[in-house]
């Protein structure tokens, strides 16, 4: 029986990378303030990485949302979650 080799690389800066911005986020989110107030820094980074995931600019895509949420329809408040939004487009 015959073994076949798999080509992996040896180090893990791919994944190290990935995951440097949590680590240090951590550290800083200890001194939020408040428990409230560390709720709401994670909601806000989620809500950047859920943009960057989309494959959205998070600057643009906060920016837009954070411009239509005063006149957002609550029925139609989940068009502005970052998997379902859509910049408007300027004619």
């Amino acid at each position: 029986m015959a073994i076949v080799g798999l080509l992996l690389p040896i180090d893990n800066n791919w994944v190290e990378n990935q995951i440097r911005p949590i680590a240090l986020g951590r550290a800083n989110w200890l001194f939020a303030g408040s428990l409230r107030a560390g709720k709401r820094a994670a909601a806000v980074i989620s809500l950047v990485h859920s943009a960057r995931m989309n494959g959205h600019d998070p600057y643009a895509y906060l920016k837009d949302v954070l411009q239509r949420l005063p006149t957002q329809p609550d029925s139609r408040i989940q068009e502005l979650l970052p998997h379902r939004w859509r910049p408007i487009t300027s004619t």
